[in-house]
């Protein structure tokens, strides 16, 4: 303590302390290991349900819909793993990732450690330039930077990527599993690479013998397109509402934990049944706050979070599902439509402001 006085308390950085205490104080820290055991039953009885109708079913076109409702199994068993992943599951950090590394390959169909590599990097730095690989300019821009250094084809397709988003989200399930190859046979150092591997060979191999062995060549190749476009909608779907659409943050930008968490984070108007249909993502105010928080606690945080927004003036957003499809879908469009002309000389261009 320099000349004996004590040193400031950064009062922003204090209020999310003082929130942090206020949650815990209310117990809403706490596990539910039941609920988790009784969610992961409930999901493991309707797979097995749509394996014996799988079998019954045969030969026939209703097959599919056995793949539109693995496609849904598998979402929900992302979110388990999600969870797990965050360590909300269990009070051991080590039975929490080994949850998610097990689930995320086996019963997903996706690395576990890519996933976390990356949602790690966006819970840090949410809509953050640079920062957050969930806006990173791909096949569609999420700020103007990445929609104006378009040419060409993609820039034209950019101008029209919101009016897109739905039907390009039908691919997301093949975009993953193509990262997760990525991730685990890259160079860079991955734990358990070995047990992943053998986990997804395992799933996918199980899978595509029990297709190709009970189903008609075109049959088989229809249920996995199907299966993996409902699997790519249900989790593009479950996650644009969160962010996209929000204040987006400068690489640079000095912003306090609490404030950067809030305005760039959207919630999900809904109550339990928005709770089992996106997991908890509905919660995402409370979950960039909170990320270890038990799904089933997220909603009584929520006043908590509301009324220390209100006594420090931040922003706190909520709409229902449907108007927070149209935000995104307006936001991307309007970033697309600042994409340069696809078709321009950039040497004229240059030229033309002389």
């Amino acid at each position: 303590m320099p000349n004996g006085r004590p040193p400031r308390t950064n009062a922003v950085v204090e209020n999310y302390s003082s929130l942090l205490r206020t949650v815990r104080a209310a117990g809403l820290m706490r596990r539910r290991r039941v609920f988790y055991i009784l969610v992961f039953a409930i999901l493991v009885v309707a797979l097995a349900v749509a394996g014996a109708g799988f079998v019954l079913l045969g030969d026939t076109w209703f097959q599919l819909l056995i793949a539109g409702a693995l496609g849904v199994l598998f979402t929900q068993f992302a979110f388990l793993a999600h969870e797990a992943a965050h360590h909300q599951i269990f009070t051991s950090g080590t039975a929490n990732d080994w949850s998610a590394r097990i689930l995320g390959p086996l019963l997903v169909g996706m690395s576990y450690a890519m996933w976390v590599k990356k949602h790690t990097a966006h819970h840090q730095n949410p809509n953050t330039k640079g920062r957050d690989p969930d806006i990173r300019t791909g096949v569609v821009a999420f700020h103007e930077e990445g929609a104006a250094a378009k040419r060409g084809l993609p820039a034209l397709l950019t101008r029209h990527q919101g009016t897109m988003l739905f039907p390009l989200i039908l691919f997301l399930g093949f975009s993953l599993v193509l990262d997760s190859a990525k991730t685990l046979f890259g160079r860079r150092g991955v734990r358990f690479r070995s047990l992943e591997i053998s986990l997804l060979v395992l799933r996918f191999g199980a899978y595509m013998t029990a297709l190709f062995l009970f189903l008609p060549l075109g049959m088989a190749f229809a249920f996995v397109g199907v299966q993996m476009a409902v699997f790519g909608f249900y989790m593009g779907a479950s996650f644009a509402p969160n962010h996209k659409g929000m204040p987006i943050l400068e690489a640079g930008s000095r912003v306090d934990f609490l404030t950067r968490q809030v305005v760039t984070s959207r919630n999900i108007r809904g109550g339990l049944f928005m709770d089992t249909l996106m997991g908890g993502l509905n919660r995402q105010v409370e979950h960039h706050l909170f990320p270890d928080m038990a799904r089933p606690e997220l909603h009584r945080a929520n006043a908590l979070v509301r009324q220390a927004c209100l006594r420090n003036d931040i922003t706190f957003t909520e709409t229902g599902l449907v108007q927070s499809y149209r935000i995104v879908v307006a936001y991307l469009n309007r970033v697309g439509l600042s994409a340069a002309d696809p078709f321009e000389c950039p040497l004229v261009n240059r030229y033309r402001g002389r």
